[in-house]
């Protein structure tokens, strides 16, 4: 029995490997060609290369759920097709067994999901995002498409660039409005720096230009240096390199409460936060699916059909979940509720087509 657990686990797996490495090169083919779309004097090939490069474990993250349901699908389908599984349950072997079999490797991916969405993923997205916006922030302006836009009390701020670490910072732009928001001033800094003091810290502003504006008049002063002390620490602007989707579990969250207390709307972290918490559930429930397919309406299909068929079910799965995402943010529903839908549909019916097994 032993021998087959592991004739059952190996060739899962070897699915599973064999389709996560189609489609991540598949997916680093086409990254790598809207990379080189971004080439220009500061931003080089290799540039390019290294951005991709540093960017394929989030891709790989990303695609973990539907590598397990197409391995599953794929592992299960060469046994079936040999009639393995045939012999299997003749020979006594219950479908649990098969099924617990089957389910060890997807154990493994799961727990890779939450090594690389929390440990690996987000460091190297995160420095990847910086060095390219670093190469392509040369302007002495806002870069409409490099950078990000915050709001801190009273100030609306963008910045072109960050560096890893969230320490250094390069064409900050800084607009600061009244109580009747109204414009009184506003600034562009070439770079800042994090100082550190005790417990707090405070950035230090390297060749300001300020203007003054006025009710009549606009005055301009420039300085060398000066100390802005502000509410944004290097752990919260390293959060803001990446999108939400591509960050860690405790920075999403950590970040989502900082938009709270800042009366800023945080749907958006928690959604991404209950995503990427409930990842492993969601490969679960889609490996599920693909079992109860194969022992039930799979059993006498061709493998061209099978891999069809994991492929409608992984679009299926994503379209519904693109279609809740938006809606919770628009008609204010729980985050928590619009991840959870999707799982628990495709689990339900995983585990209706498996009370049919016979």
């Amino acid at each position: 029995m032993i021998q087959l657990d592991r004739h059952i686990r190996n060739t899962v797996l070897m699915a599973m490997l064999i389709v996560i490495g189609l489609i991540a090169t598949l997916d680093l083919i086409f990254s790598m060609l809207d990379q080189l779309a971004d080439t220009d004097e500061n931003y080089s090939m290799a540039n390019a290369l290294t951005f991709v490069l540093f960017t394929t474990p989030t891709s790989v993250y990303e695609l973990l759920p539907f590598t397990a349901l197409g391995g599953a699908s794929l592992g299960l389908g060469v046994l079936a097709s040999n009639n393995e599984l045939v012999v299997m349950q003749a020979a006594g072997v219950r479908v649990g067994r098969i099924i617990l079999a089957v389910l060890k490797p997807t154990f493994g991916v799961m727990i890779l999901s939450l090594i690389l969405g929390e440990y690996v993923s987000p460091p190297l997205e995160q420095l990847a995002q910086s060095n390219k916006a670093i190469q392509r922030s040369a302007s002495g302006s806002i870069n409409p498409e490099q950078g990000t836009w915050r709001r801190v009390g009273d100030e609306f701020i963008h910045i072109n660039a960050i560096a890893p670490g969230g320490t250094q910072l390069y064409g900050i732009t800084r607009y600061q409005v009244d109580d009747r928001r109204r414009l009184v001033s506003s600034s562009f800094t070439e770079s800042a720096s994090y100082v550190q003091e005790g417990e707090d810290g405070y950035w230090q502003l390297s060749n300001v230009q300020e203007s003054l504006i006025g009710a009549e008049s606009v005055s301009i002063q420039r300085y060398l240096q000066e100390d802005w002390r502000v509410d944004l620490s290097p752990e919260l602007l390293s959060v803001l390199l990446v999108d939400p989707d591509e960050q860690s579990i405790t920075g999403l969250y950590r970040f989502a409460q900082y938009f709270e207390s800042e009366g800023l709307d945080s749907a958006t972290y928690y959604l991404a936060f209950w995503k990427k918490l409930l990842q492993p559930v969601s490969t679960l429930a889609l490996v599920a699916l693909a079992i109860s397919f194969v022992f039930g309406p799979l059993r006498e299909a061709t493998m061209g059909f099978r891999v069809f068929v994991a492929v409608g079910v992984g679009l299926v799965f994503t379209i519904l979940q693109r279609m809740m995402e938006p809606a919770s943010l628009l008609y204010g529903f729980s985050p928590l509720l619009a991840v959870l839908t999707p799982i628990l549909l495709f689990a339900l019916l995983g585990f209706y087509l498996m009370r049919r097994i016979r």
